[in-house]
């Protein structure tokens, strides 16, 4: 395979990741903004701590699709180390997202049902450029080039129509 040809198949697979990746991440968001504001508006719980129980209830919905769907192909050895990391680097995230909102909300009197919304997805925004990178680098590391390859391979070969597959010669191999 060519160079242009090795980088566009990357660039493919990344866009994939991206899309997958973004839509888990959308349905977080859902899930994120649902629990904050019906804790907001049904509790006495404070803006920053409604946040913080509505990010981790998003956390936990997140991980389940991250693991099993955008990143069902990466190594699954060591579920307990992914999964530290996991909340190591989500809590991190957390709080990039609860550090704009608690800004906006007790630096600059933001506190508004409106601003608060607008100040949770704009923190929620910055803290996925952080999450994404950081799941993709630490948490669900890529398997090896050979295996990754022969993954590739198992998956085209199972989407190609019966009729193209090629049946093994038992003699040669």
């Amino acid at each position: 395979m060519s160079e242009r040809g090795a980088l566009r198949t990357r660039l493919e697979a990344l866009g994939r990741e991206v899309a997958k990746f973004g839509a888990v991440g959308a349905f977080g968001l859902l899930v994120n903004m649902a629990v904050f504001n019906l804790v907001r508006h049904t509790t006495d719980l404070q803006v920053v701590r409604a946040s913080v129980l509505a990010t981790f209830v998003a956390i936990l919905f997140n991980y389940v699709g991250f693991r099993y769907w955008t990143y069902r192909d990466r190594d699954k050895t060591g579920r307990t180390r992914e999964l530290a990391l996991f909340l190591l680097f989500s809590a991190a995230g957390a709080v990039i997202e609860t550090g704009v909102l608690y800004l906006a909300t007790y630096g600059f009197g933001w506190n508004t049902p409106v601003q608060s919304n607008v100040f949770k997805i704009v923190g929620i925004g910055i803290a996925t450029l952080f999450r994404f990178w950081s799941y993709r680098t630490w948490v669900f590391k890529a398997l090896p080039a050979k295996e990754a390859v022969l993954n590739a391979e198992r998956f085209l070969e199972q989407r190609r129509p019966a009729e193209e597959r090629v049946t093994p010669d038992p003699v040669r191999n």
